[in-house]
């Protein structure tokens, strides 16, 4: 379908939908009925978490978010008119959830293998199961790469949803080929700037240091974090400005103090460059929010104060080039995946709005 027949398409599909009606079984993600060809904002779903260090079941939140978006009344008083624009997430890829399944129990016997302090060379097969599970995260971010760099030719604009935070490692090499230049806002409770972690060097822990390796990625701004280690400490202290922090301690003191979460957003804004890819590992939020996601920290985010700071951005008139929303587990209930999907669909509102789209 070329372009003006999938705009036709869409026009078609507008006038016959009930966007106050609710969501049919055979519906898209937000019980839409677009394509990915008729869709502007195409989703690509990567159901994976082979290296998570704690709580698992984030390669089920693609699917988890997607079930729940059902529920997700249309009308955004910030973008209303954004479901006209279409959105649509591609099928969850059953193959990789099974690759992530099979190289997860290797992983486990590292980290059981590095817990037990049983490590010493000759002991036990440590460098082979390593080598096993980064072949096939290397494996995991190609693939991502090349799935979003195939709708990006088209004219897309592009969300990720994960898994674990180590999925958008290809999306943002993918997105480096088309900019010369972008920064990224990553909201999270933890700074994943480590080496490598439990050995892994494509770890969730390691996205941000693997994404600073790209000299395209002009810094780093980091917002809600409360959990690091004394390395990644150290790495933001020599990056000489190219990361910076606004720590949830400090952004809670100073609210404390008097200063407003208007201001500081402005404050965190300021430090971005014109172009903005949006890093979102769910644990950003207080953990009440989405209490089964892997790695939970005390403190964090109000659902509204994030979205408040997201839409700052587009107000801003920065440009957000792509977004990932990871680590949301769904555990017993529908509450996390339900909290997913509502961000999701604001991350698509920014996405659309700064981009230039009419959702007004």
């Amino acid at each position: 379908m070329n372009k003006k027949e999938a705009t036709r398409s869409r026009s078609s599909k507008i006038a016959s939908f009930d966007p106050n009606g609710p969501a049919r079984s055979d519906a898209n993600v937000f019980g839409l009925p677009f394509s990915a060809d008729e869709s502007s904002v195409v989703l690509v779903p990567v159901p994976w978490e082979a290296t998570v260090s704690y709580g698992g079941g984030t390669a089920d939140g693609p699917q988890a978010i997607f079930d729940a978006s059902a529920q997700v009344d249309l009308y955004h008083p910030e973008f209303p008119g954004l479901w006209k624009q279409g959105v649509h997430m591609l099928p969850v890829p059953s193959a990789l959830r099974k690759q992530s399944s099979k190289v997860r129990k290797t992983a486990e016997k590292v980290i059981d293998l590095l817990s037990e302090g049983k490590t010493k060379a000759g002991k036990v097969p440590m460098p082979s199961m390593i080598k096993e599970v980064e072949a096939a995260c290397e494996s995991m971010i190609g693939h991502v790469q090349a799935e979003t760099k195939k709708w990006l030719s088209q004219g897309k604009l592009v969300g990720l949803v994960g898994g674990d935070h180590s999925t958008p490692l290809g999306f943002i090499r993918a997105l480096a080929e088309n900019h010369s230049s972008f920064g990224v806002l990553q909201i999270d409770a933890h700074m994943d700037l480590r080496n490598a972690y439990e050995g892994f060097k494509y770890s969730h822990a390691s996205i941000m240091y693997n994404v600073l390796q790209d000299k395209k990625i002009s810094g780093l701004v980091q917002v809600g974090i409360r959990d690091y280690c004394e390395e990644e400490a150290e790495y933001v202290r020599k990056s000489k400005g190219r990361v910076k922090v606004f720590s949830y301690a400090d952004v809670s003191h100073a609210s404390y103090n008097g200063r407003s979460w208007a201001r500081q957003c402005q404050e965190i804004i300021k430090a971005l460059p014109s172009k903005v890819y949006v890093s979102f590992d769910i644990d950003g939020l207080d953990p009440k929010l989405c209490p089964n996601t892997g790695t939970p920290v005390p403190g964090g985010f109000e659902f509204h104060e994030i979205t408040f700071l997201l839409s700052e951005l587009v107000r801003s008139g920065r440009q957000v080039v792509g977004f990932d929303l990871n680590e949301v587990s769904p555990g017993k209930t529908d509450w996390d995946g339900n909290v997913g999907s509502r961000m999701l669909f604001h991350l698509c509102g920014v996405l659309a709005a700064s981009n230039g789209l009419k959702v007004s």
